[in-house]
């Protein structure tokens, strides 16, 4: 017996989970299918997009939907694992309708969509959106100040159109925990028009993380619709291996204005990678590692390694070098891995504790040496240090598996192709189409 649900407000939908009814969880909520229709008729909910655990993004019907309640969704437990395609009839609920400017068919006034109500229709496993969330006056940032209400769906007009210039900020806030790697999923799924409107309402730091998640092309495509100067500073935010990366693939005209338009240290950092080859050391290294002088403390190095934006990789060791302290630095003496931080007292020098037999790597060490020098020495970094023994950067495990994988291993892990699991993880669920 389906249990009724009085009405839901979609932005508590994004992300919670999807369970069959033995309690298995299916996947996560990423989006909602509707049907508009002619009129001032409400729209009928067709679906759900799910995300499952291969990362594939599936259609689940309505008619499948037994539950709604306590911040989960409940289903019959038979599931389609064929991929979600949108199609021309169909309308995203989050990803389209959101942030919308609509009028209020009273009084004309322009209004901006900051949620939608849906509700189950008695005795039926139908669902249809009714209500809808609006905000008067100008969207933007000021758009807050402006009276909020409620009303019917038949109370406003506006739609059916295609809107030019439509914000961001009410999807984005649906979407405000999840990871930049499911966030880059969420924008890889989105039409290229709210694909440049997402991307235009990011923070340049979200953006420049969402950006290193993309597939090339989502990548060369977004960057390409921002203005210059935005751009260059989102690259900037990049780290400067996935910065030059993304540099690399722009015509020559384009890659030198932007680089004109960062900051000439960071600037300088990108070019100075962008000249190894793309399967060495030198082309796959970060020139931003922790680097520390010989009189630093492990209370010195522990500081560093606390800073959220690091990434584990890089946060699993510090280097310890003669000044300057930044890449290219002076001689490079040594590494420190985590671990032996936490075993040595807070006032030890760390130019006391650092590994000194391990040996560095070149910048032209090619990509099977250095997966077989990761391998060797159980490491998820490594130095890379030039001739003279200056520091240069540091190689992560994760920029080498990218480098593994095959070129289209992002799009098609979004994509949930051929990927192990798929089915192993959800047995006896029979398909069935659309």
């Amino acid at each position: 017996m389906a249990v009724v649900t009085p009405r839901v407000f979609v932005s508590h939908l994004s992300g919670i989970a999807v369970f069959d009814p033995n309690g298995d969880q299916v996947g996560r909520l990423r989006d909602l299918v509707a049907m508009l229709r002619v009129g001032a008729r409400p729209p009928r909910l067709l679906g759900l997009v799910v995300e499952v655990v291969s990362r594939r993004r599936i259609f689940l019907p309505m008619t499948r939907v037994t539950g709604v309640e306590s911040g989960q969704v409940i289903t019959t437990g038979v599931v389609n694992m064929r991929r979600f395609e949108q199609r021309a009839s169909e309308t995203l609920v989050l990803g389209e309708l959101l942030d919308r400017r609509v009028r209020l068919v009273e009084t004309g006034e322009e209004v901006t969509v900051l949620d939608i109500g849906i509700t189950q229709l008695p005795a039926r496993r139908d669902w249809e959106i009714d209500k809808v969330f609006v905000r008067k006056g100008k969207g933007g940032a000021l758009r807050r100040k402006g009276e909020a209400l409620t009303v019917e769906w038949s109370a406003v007009t506006g739609f059916s159109r295609e809107e030019h210039g439509q914000g961001a900020e009410n999807l984005l806030a649906t979407f405000e925990q999840l990871r930049p790697a499911d966030l880059a999923g969420v924008l890889h799924h989105l039409s290229p028009k709210r694909r440049a409107e997402v991307a235009a309402a990011l923070a340049d730091d979200r953006l420049a993380d969402v950006l290193e998640e993309l597939p090339e092309d989502d990548q060369i495509e977004i960057i390409g619709k921002l203005k210059e100067e935005r751009a260059a500073d989102v690259l900037e935010a990049m780290d400067p291996d996935d910065a030059a990366d993304l540099l690399s693939e722009l015509p020559e005209e384009e890659k030198e204005r932007l680089l004109a338009l960062m900051r000439p240290e960071e600037a300088a950092d990108v070019r100075r990678l962008m000249a190894y080859e793309e399967r060495t050391a030198g082309g796959l290294m970060t020139t931003e590692p922790i680097v520390l002088r010989p009189d630093a403390t492990v209370a010195d190095a522990l500081a560093r390694v606390r800073d959220p934006d690091l990434s584990p990789s890089l946060a699993a060791q510090v280097y310890v070098c003669r000044p300057p302290d930044e890449t290219p630095t002076g001689k490079y003496l040594g590494l420190v891995h985590f671990q032996r931080l936490l075993r040595d007292p807070p006032f030890t020098l760390v130019s006391s504790i650092a590994d000194t037999d391990l040996p560095a790597l070149r910048p032209d060490t090619p990509l099977p040496e250095l997966t077989s020098y990761l391998a060797t020495y159980n490491m998820v970094s490594a130095p890379v240090v030039d001739e003279s023994g200056s520091l240069l950067g540091a190689v992560t495990v994760d920029d080498v598996l990218d480098h593994l994988l095959p070129d289209d291993w992002r799009e098609r892990e979004m994509l949930g192709e051929a990927t192990a699991g798929v089915s192993a993880g959800y047995p006896g669920k029979a398909g069935h189409g659309r």
